[in-house]
């Protein structure tokens, strides 16, 4: 498709919220204002697209929020959205208000909005990784990633004191339902016993022969790390598997849970979403659509968004390798 002349950009975030998110609006808005282009926040994702909930922002309502986590802009899912009508409805309101292109901050569902809204209408759409999981091929990292793995570790060194203080063992679920991305940096960064994660099954004869020989090198504390989506079970459920061969173990279990998803996004996230808010606005400036902007090897890079959705990225065997001979 030739290039279309850009002159406002609406941007959204789509799906569950991620730090770093108020840092990728405030990008946009304060790129657009560079370029002389003019930006609409859509609130609450694709759901505020076919309620016409759309509002000009001005750099003055992005002001402090660099250091914010969540996004003030609201999130969302949408079921009408991926419905023809509903996606027609959405396409009107931006008719409405002059709106010829967009920056969507999410993950692959709301990436796939994007693509479907362009192959529909032919909105110009750039894609932005807004997703702690990191499971977006296409960028080294995600924007929020970062601060869930701080925040996880950090939690992670707080059950370690009271494990250590008692002789516990305590089971750490993280989230990560079809990724163990945030599972295998927080086991490495915490010294975790064992992580296990959806890519690999480790079956509870291994964790135990684990444990056991942890014991014997007299550890003070086991911590094993669960992603919420792993083969073997969830933190529960292995938990009680564990429990009935290990019955003079005092096992606790801890879901972490959305603790993940807030707090102010660490300063790796503040800079992976500045720079990208400003690719997603060059990018559509010179005509690069339907395309996840991402940074490989610290350079922008922008993968069709089609493929980025699609390719697998999953935890690096190396990473997995280092994780298990660091837990002996």
């Amino acid at each position: 498709m030739e290039n279309k002349t850009i002159s406002r950009i609406g941007v959204l975030t789509s799906g569950g919220d991620a730090p770093g998110m108020n840092a990728a609006i405030r990008a946009v808005v304060r790129t657009c204002k560079y370029y002389n282009l003019e930006s609409y926040g859509i609130y609450r994702g694709y759901e505020g697209m076919i309620l016409n909930d759309i509002r000009k922002l001005e750099t003055k309502d992005v002001a402090y929020i660099l250091e914010r986590g969540g996004t003030f802009l609201k999130s969302a899912r949408s079921a009408e959205f991926r419905t023809t009508e509903g996606r027609k409805k959405a396409f009107d309101n931006l008719q409405k208000h002059n709106i010829n292109a967009l920056v969507v901050i999410g993950g692959d569902g709301s990436l796939t909005g994007a693509h479907l809204f362009f192959e529909e209408f032919g909105i110009p759409a750039v894609g932005l990784p807004g997703t702690i999981d990191n499971d977006l091929s296409g960028t080294d990292s995600t924007i929020g990633f970062d601060t869930a793995c701080n925040t996880a570790i950090q939690a992670i060194d707080k059950i370690r004191d009271t494990a250590s203080s008692h002789d516990r063992l305590f089971f750490v679920e993280v989230m990560g339902r079809d990724a163990g991305f945030i599972a295998i940096n927080a086991g490495i960064g915490s010294g975790a016993a064992a992580t296990l994660i959806p890519e690999k099954k480790m079956p509870v004869e291994t964790l135990i022969e684990r444990l056991k020989s942890r014991a014997k090198a007299k550890k003070q504390s086991n911590i094993v790390i669960v992603a919420e989506g792993g083969k073997s079970g969830g933190a529960m459920e292995i938990s009680e598997k564990v429990r009935k061969i290990l019955p003079g173990y005092d096992i606790k279990v801890t879901i972490l849970g959305h603790l993940q998803r807030g707090g102010s996004p660490s300063s790796f996230d503040r800079l992976l979403a500045s720079k990208l808010g400003v690719a997603a606005v060059e990018g559509l400036i010179q005509g690069k659509y339907d395309v996840m902007a991402g940074i490989i090897n610290n350079k922008v890079v922008y993968t069709p968004i089609k493929r980025a959705i699609v390719d697998d990225k999953s935890v690096d065997e190396d990473d997995f390798r280092v994780a298990k001979i660091l837990s002996t």
